[in-house]
Parts: structure tokens; C-alpha cells; sequence
């Protein structure tokens, strides 16, 4: 549909074209992944205003040329006065829309932290570009209009995203501008907080204040407290996102970099390498064999995650010992050629089985963005901002969301990504990064919930086995299995489940089936097969190659 683009000095990635512009202005005019990926990130907030948050979640994954490797976060935690057993006691078991599903707002210090850390520009400087998307709006595009469409009674419930997303009371139309003055506000006071400070990081650190600490901090806590909400301004004071540890697995020569158990990373490099201990290196692309063989180590990694992962501070999460050559070996010696009819039980733990949902498909939440950078010294930058607007309100004057990052923890305290007040909920956003055997990386990922391991999964086996160039990659079809329980409330089950694009065979689609799966049929090619974005340095070739999903309204741009 599209070709890969190639540059001599560096590529970016994103999930909407003028977050990649804004990111390739950074590039051209000096600045570094970090500084183009940050601005990209920032734009999707902006852009992608119903699946992306200024005030959402922004995990973030970067390796520096030199191999220094670094995650951090971008996810906040429960605010510390929520009673731990609120949503068994007051909700019967469910997490609620609303305020009450509030954690501490990570992504304005994510970018933050990652300018400090790594960066060269100004904060203000790298905010401009979408400050200027919100104050001078951009162009609906199609998958917005549907996302408002399918969640209009939801923005209908409160005034203040009433007028944003339903402006004259109605849905916008495709090529209709759409603007955000109230965002363009709050993003502007941070900016001209940082520019009145002398020097670059005293500007960061003015532009970290004027949100967590200053007028912004303080019309958030006063909306959370009138809508019955529990964040403080001493959570907001406080915060700082975790740098923590990086997964690090090799394969076939290469090495996967993902982040930790605090989100489904994890689950990306089991897959990887069940599928491997599993035989997969000899199977045809999407035949019956391969697409089963994934469908199962894909069942077999959530699994897992379902049985371990949390926020390593509050729970231990034995990723070494899941990850280990023996555990591999045992977990694909349980594979056989015909679908496990549920969740499979882990092999060093117990696990809870819900009760499977009735539902004909999926209820799948679009939220979630992607952007990756590759610059000409070799830096890689991945990230995956995300948080939607319809089940919270916005804060009125401000254009933002504070995180509804709450749904993907469970209500019942006992469970591994249980609420707790500190606790960080499970996150399904996890960029990733590929460091090549011929010196390359490649920062990739995706939006899609639960998708979106699976469709990395397939990117990755689709470049380094079929040998598919980016594009290509990414344009092929795609599966997903939902024989796990959904990470968004209310954590939808659907034993043996598998959607698969129809662009598969229906003869392999048929074997499916034949074998136990309950194979439902997307489209030919749908956005609920996830948008995965890549950037992918060749130094044999002394080109940067980046692809871009059309499932969304994502791009890549070389130079």
C-alpha cells in the first residue's frame, strides 16, 4: 500500500502524519531522537485526542548509541489515600468510569525526564509543535470520527469533553479542523514557564513544576475532590517517573529490548522465544502450522502475564526464572497441534480463571499511539503514549485528562495487578527495541491493547525470518488471539478466541478451526490488528528504513 522510506541520516515513525512531521523538523534542524521523540509524543496527545492523553501514560524505551539502554515509565500510580478495597466494596468488583479510576497523570514528566536525561532542546521548543496543533486544530480524520461516533453517549455524560469532542453538539465531520484552545492554554503556560527560566534545564524543571506543582496541579486536585476523586496535590508533588530495568533477551543474533513486567513486555519476548523453542523458524508464513504455533505461545505468554505481572515494588514478578531457557523448554513442550480450549495454567504458579465473556467479539479500546526515532548518530528513542477520553472527564479549562490509567488494574486487591494506593496498574502500552546482529535497531511498536504484543510478535518474524522489507512487514496480514483476560476493565475472556484478517487464506483460516479454534473473521485489514510503527537502521547499507501501519492515520519519514 505504501513504500518503506530510506534516508541516509535518521527516520521517525508515529501514529498521525504531522506528530512524524514535527519529530523530522527536530531531526533536520539539529536535535536528537530523544528531542524528535519526545515532540512526536507530545503531538499524538494532541492528534490522536481520543486514544492519546497530554496527561496520560508515556512509557518510554531509548537506546544510546554508545548501547547504554533505558526505560522509564511514564505510568503513574494510585493515589495514596484510595481504600484498597473501594471497588469490591462500592462497586461490586468493577472499576468504574469516572475520576475514581485516576492515577497520577505520568506522560508531561515522561517527556520531561527523557529531555533531561538525554535531550538537547529547550522545552519549549520541543512543545511548540503541538501547541500549535491544538491552538490551529488539524483535519478529522476518519478513525477519529468512528471513535467519537462509537463512544458518543460516553462524551455526552460531561459537559466539559462534551465540548471538545461534540462541538454544536454534534460529531465532526471528516476534513472538519478540529481545535483545542483549552489544551493550547495549558500547554502554552508550561512553555513560557520553561523560556522565562535562564538555561535549558532550569527550563525543564519549570515546565515539570508549572504541572505537577503549579496552576495546573491545582485545578486538577480541585476537580478530582468535586467529582469525588482521590488524587492530591501531594501525589501530583511528588511524582517522578521510575527509570527501571530493561528486558534483554538475545535471539537468533539479534536482541529484543523491552520494558519491564510493570507492563506486557515481557509477554513480547516469551512468545518470541516459545515460538522459537517451538519450531517456528521452519514454517511458511501464515500456513495453518505457523499461525497455530503462534496463536498457542501467544496463550501460553498471557498466561503468565496474567499469573505474575504487577508493579515489582508491590509484588515479585519472577521474570528470570520465566524467561529461562528451562521454563521455555517446558512451557513449548506442552504445545500440541491442536488449540488448548482455555487459558493455559502456569507451570510455577496458580491462576484465577474468569468466567468467559458471551460477547460475538471483542470490546477492544482503540486508545494508545507509537512513535519511533532513529537519529544520525545512532540513538533510537521508542514510545507509546496512550490513554483515551471518553470514560473520564476532562478537566474544565484545561483540555486534559489526569491518567484513567486505573482500568488495567484489577478491583480486587489480592490479584497480582491489583489496586493498592502507590501501586501502578498493569500497563498494555510497551515500546520495544530490536539491536540487530549488523549493528541496527530498531525502536517499533503499536497501539491495541492486548494486540499489541501479538502484533509485534508478527512484525519481528515477518523482517528477521521472512526476510520482508518494513513496509511489507507491516502491511501483512495479521491474527490476534483473546484466550486470556482482558487488561481493561471489565476484563473480557474468550477461551479459544482468534480473529484473523481475511487476507489469510480461507483454507488456513478452516484448518483453524479444525484444529479448536474459534476463528472469527476481521476485515481485510482493520486498525483492531493494532498500527505498528518501525524505524530500522541498516548500517551495511549506510541507510535508516521506517515503516508506518495504514490502520491509522500513521506515518514514517525519512532524511
Amino acid at each position: 500500500m505504501r513504500p518503506t522510506v530510506y534516508g541516509p541520516r535518521h527516520a521517525v515513525s508515529a501514529g498521525h502524519y504531522l506528530a512524524s512531521t514535527a519529530a523530522m523538523a527536530v531531526l533536520e534542524n539539529g536535535g536528537n531522537a530523544i528531542d524528535a521523540g519526545c515532540a512526536a509524543g507530545m503531538c499524538l496527545g494532541v492528534l490522536l485526542p481520543d486514544l492519546v492523553n497530554v496527561a496520560g501514560v508515556a512509557p518510554i524505551l531509548i537506546r544510546r548509541a554508545d548501547g547504554r539502554v533505558e526505560s522509564i515509565a511514564g505510568l503513574g500510580h494510585w493515589p495514596a489515600a484510595l481504600p484498597p478495597d473501594v471497588f469490591m466494596r462500592e462497586h461490586g468488583g468493577t472499576i468504574p468510569n469516572g475520576v475514581r479510576r485516576t492515577v497520577v497523570p505520568a506522560a508531561p514528566d515522561a517527556w520531561i525526564t527523557a529531555l533531561q536525561r538525554h535531550g538537547t532542546w529547550r522545552f519549549e521548543d520541543v512543545a511548540s509543535f503541538a501547541i500549535r496543533y491544538a491552538r490551529e486544530g488539524f483535519a478529522v480524520f476518519p478513525l477519529l470520527r468512528e471513535s467519537i461516533l462509537a463512544h458518543r453517549a460516553e462524551y455526552e455524560r460531561w459537559e466539559s469533553n462534551r465540548a471538545i469532542f461534540l462541538p454544536g453538539g454534534r460529531v465532526p465531520e471528516v476534513g472538519e479542523r478540529f481545535v483545542q484552545s483549552d489544551l493550547a492554554a495549558t500547554l502554552q503556560y508550561m512553555a513560557d514557564e520553561a523560556r522565562a527560566a535562564p538555561a535549558r534545564e532550569a527550563g525543564l524543571e519549570a515546565a515539570h513544576a508549572a504541572f505537577y506543582r503549579g496552576d495546573i496541579a491545582a485545578a486538577i486536585v480541585a476537580h478530582q475532590k468535586a467529582e469525588g476523586g482521590w488524587l492530591s496535590a501531594e501525589d501530583l508533588a511528588g511524582f517522578r517517573s521510575r527509570i527501571e530495568p530493561v528486558v534483554r533477551r538475545p535471539w537468533r543474533g539479534h536482541e529484543l529490548l523491552t520494558c519491564g513486567p510493570w507492563c506486557q513486555g515481557p509477554a513480547l519476548t516469551e512468545a518470541l522465544l516459545l515460538a522459537e523453542a517451538a519450531g517456528i523458524g521452519g514454517m511458511a508464513h501464515n500456513s495453518e502450522d505457523y499461525l497455530h504455533t503462534l496463536v498457542e505461545c501467544v496463550k501460553l505468554a498471557m498466561a503468565d502475564r496474567e499469573a505474575f505481572f504487577g508493579d515489582p515494588r508491590f509484588c515479585d514478578v519472577p521474570i528470570e526464572a520465566l524467561l529461562s531457557p528451562g521454563h521455555i523448554a517446558a512451557r513449548a513442550a506442552g504445545l500440541g497441534a491442536r488449540a488448548h480450549p482455555a487459558m493455559p495454567a502456569p507451570i510455577l504458579g496458580a491462576l484465577s480463571v474468569p468466567a468467559a465473556s458471551g460477547l460475538d467479539l471483542p470490546l477492544v479500546e482503540a486508545d494508545t499511539s507509537f512513535a519511533a526515532v532513529v537519529d544520525r548518530w545512532g540513538n533510537a528513542f521508542a514510545a507509546t503514549p496512550s490513554d483515551g477520553s471518553w470514560n473520564s472527564p476532562v478537566v474544565p479549562g484545561l483540555g486534559i485528562i489526569p491518567s484513567n490509567r486505573g482500568s488495567q488494574s484489577r478491583p480486587d486487591p489480592a490479584h497480582p495487578s491489583g489496586v493498592a494506593p502507590g501501586k501502578r496498574p498493569r500497563l498494555t502500552p510497551n515500546p520495544a527495541i530490536m539491536v540487530t546482529r549488523e549493528g541496527g535497531v530498531m525502536p517499533f511498536g503499536t497501539p491495541g491493547g492486548d494486540v499489541q504484543i501479538q502484533a509485534m510478535l508478527q512484525v519481528v518474524l515477518n523482517v528477521f525470518q521472512f526476510g520482508m522489507e518494513l513496509q511489507e512487514a507491516i502491511e501483512a496480514p495479521r491474527f490476534a488471539s483473546y484466550a486470556f483476560p482482558s487488561s481493561f476493565a471489565p476484563f473480557d475472556y474468550f477461551p479459544g478466541r482468534v480473529a484473523v484478517e481475511q487476507r489469510v487464506a480461507q483454507p488456513v483460516r478452516d484448518g483453524l478451526a479444525a484444529r479448536g479454534h474459534e476463528v472469527k473473521d476481521w476485515p481485510e485489514i482493520t486498525w483492531l490488528a493494532g498500527a505498528v510503527e518501525a524505524v530500522l537502521s541498516l548500517p551495511e547499507k549506510g541507510l535508516v528504513a521506517g515503516g508506518a501501519d495504514p490502520r491509522r492515520p500513521a506515518y514514517a519519514i525519512a532524511g
